[in-house]
């Protein structure tokens, strides 16, 4: 064991952590970036493997659904076995897989490779931020966590653009090549600089835990990703919903009784991570939500081809990236507290959202209106997200890390899709309501329209349903802040109480810590 394999005291911080950091965002870039690349290639891909929109939509989905549905299991994994070990399984992986995208000749091949790189993913996007918790001390975590979220916006904005430029110049397999060099290079670096650290191995793996949790996990973001195509109320997506419901449900009594739990479920009696909880949704859900109608906001109302509304989302993601690199949350969380911050933040989200629908809402809005929406959503986010991510993971005893890491990956998860699921099913109920033909969807009623004057009806309609959607998304944001902040403010008040006055849910993770061991070992 050399020196820099054992991690400082947490009051100093690792000595290099900066350096660590840099190489762990570079490995969290790469795993992002897959999660959007490929939706610019479907043209390519429907051309030269002959794929159909069923094989396009599983090499899409079957890398965020393999992601999603290990998360937890991967954060615990990581606990128990090694942090920067699972940091090196998880590049290696992703690697291997990323050859084998690039290399696939059938549209099998390609959907089984992209499954393996959702093992890497998993892997990478959870010990990632559980590195960041152990290397940082308490007054710089807060930063490092903003640039962690950084590097999420900008993976989400820069994928699609990656990704045009590569087909530009080279064949769609070049989109997954290029993961190969950032692997090979974080596997470098990951062994030569990052320390390891897990808890101790006297606990038995709870085996069980990880096989439910990844199976309703599963179940439940299958139904999410095949909602919007095949209906909510449709089988083939309450059946995984069911199970997938049903098996967490399982999952749940499961972690209650037994000894070792993989997620010890009175985390839950926790307000400090109740509240940050509750905000982590609420703030996926308004971004996952957001996103999904202005899309459709830029492209079926204010008449942008797809590249051009891509292009103009970026004020989002910029925003978040700018705010984030300045440290503007990181200074403001000491100041002005944690729960202020996320309050401010949400209402911020929830204030962009609903500029969008008033400013630009109707059929005769303009771009305006969106930029400004999308700068201050922009702000709100760079402020809630980092915030929101140090309280879960500082309600967490620092050696379950990784399953708190999993925990706020699996929330990003589930506020999204419930994002596009509620703020869709509002969208198309108001449409249906006040369209005056029966369709599916807007270009099937446009097309079925007799008139010029029915058509620009039906455009006023979906107009409506967007800002009416929109408008019940920023209501829930704003009130989610409200609660989360709330929640967060009354455990900061119980734990500042004295000793007779201690609410004994509120120092639950601690006693936690103490019955499974407590410390952190190093290899």
């Amino acid at each position: 064991m050399t020196a820099m394999d054992s991690p400082p005291p947490l009051s100093q911080g690792h000595p290099r952590r900066w350096l660590i950091l840099g190489v762990i965002l570079l490995a969290q870039l790469t795993v992002l970036l897959d999660n959007t690349v490929l939706n610019v290639a479907i043209p390519s891909l429907t051309r030269e493997l002959d794929a159909s929109s069923a094989d396009v939509q599983w090499m899409i989905s079957a890398y965020s659904l393999v992601q999603s549905g290990l998360l937890l299991t991967a954060g615990s994994a990581a606990d128990r076995y090694g942090r920067r070990r699972l940091l090196i399984a998880g590049l290696a992986v992703f690697g291997v897989g990323s050859l084998a995208a690039g290399l696939s000749q059938t549209s099998g091949q390609l959907i089984a490779a992209r499954a393996g790189m959702g093992v890497g993913g998993a892997l990478l996007m959870t010990t990632t931020l559980a590195v960041v918790v152990q290397i940082f001390d308490d007054s710089e975590r807060v930063k490092a966590i903003g640039l962690w979220s950084t590097v999420n916006s900008l993976g989400f904005a820069a994928g699609p653009l990656i990704g045009g430029v590569m087909l530009d110049h080279f064949w769609w397999g070049a989109i997954f090549l290029i993961n190969i060099p950032v692997a090979l290079i974080g596997l470098w670096a990951v062994a030569r600089m990052v320390p390891e650290s897990k808890t101790r191995l006297g606990d038995r793996p709870d085996l069980v835990g990880a096989v439910l949790s990844t199976i309703g996990m599963t179940g439940v973001v299958f139904a999410i990703i095949s909602g919007p195509e095949h209906g909510w109320t449709s089988g083939r997506v309450l059946a995984p919903a069911t199970v997938g419901v049903l098996v967490m449900a399982g999952f749940v009594l499961w972690e209650l009784r037994v000894p070792h739990p993989m997620l010890d479920m009175h985390f839950f009696r926790n307000q400090r991570f109740v509240g940050a909880v509750a905000g982590a949704i609420l703030v996926a859900f308004g971004m996952g939500g957001s996103l999904f109608l202005l899309t459709q906001h830029l492209q079926f109302v204010l008449g942008y081809e797809a590249l051009e509304a891509g292009v103009r989302t970026a004020p989002l993601a910029a925003t978040v990236v700018l705010l984030n690199l300045t440290g503007l949350g990181a200074r403001l969380v000491p100041r002005l507290g944690t729960p202020a911050t996320i309050a401010a933040g949400m209402s911020l989200l929830a204030a962009g959202l609903a500029m969008i629908a008033l400013l630009s809402g109707g059929a005769d809005g303009t771009y305006a209106g969106v930029f400004a929406g999308l700068v201050v959503m922009g702000a709100g986010i760079a402020l809630a997200m980092p915030a929101m991510a140090n309280a879960i993971m500082s309600a967490i005893p620092r050696e379950k890390a990784g399953v708190g890491a999993g925990i706020n990956g699996t929330l990003a998860e589930f506020g999204n899709g419930l994002g596009v699921a509620v703020l869709g099913a509002v969208l198309n109920a108001r449409f249906f309501a006040l369209a005056s033909v029966s369709a599916a969807s807007l270009p099937v009623a446009l097309a079925a329209a007799g008139s010029a004057d029915e058509r620009r009806e039906i455009t006023d309609a979906f107009a409506s349903g967007l800002a009416t959607s929109q408008l019940v998304g920023a209501t829930a944001v704003f009130l989610g802040g409200m609660l989360a902040a709330a929640l967060l403010r009354r455990a900061e008040r119980t734990a500042t109480a004295g000793p007779g006055d201690v609410d004994p849910a509120a120092a639950e993770p601690a006693a936690v810590a103490e019955r499974q061991g407590g410390s952190t070992k190093t290899l």
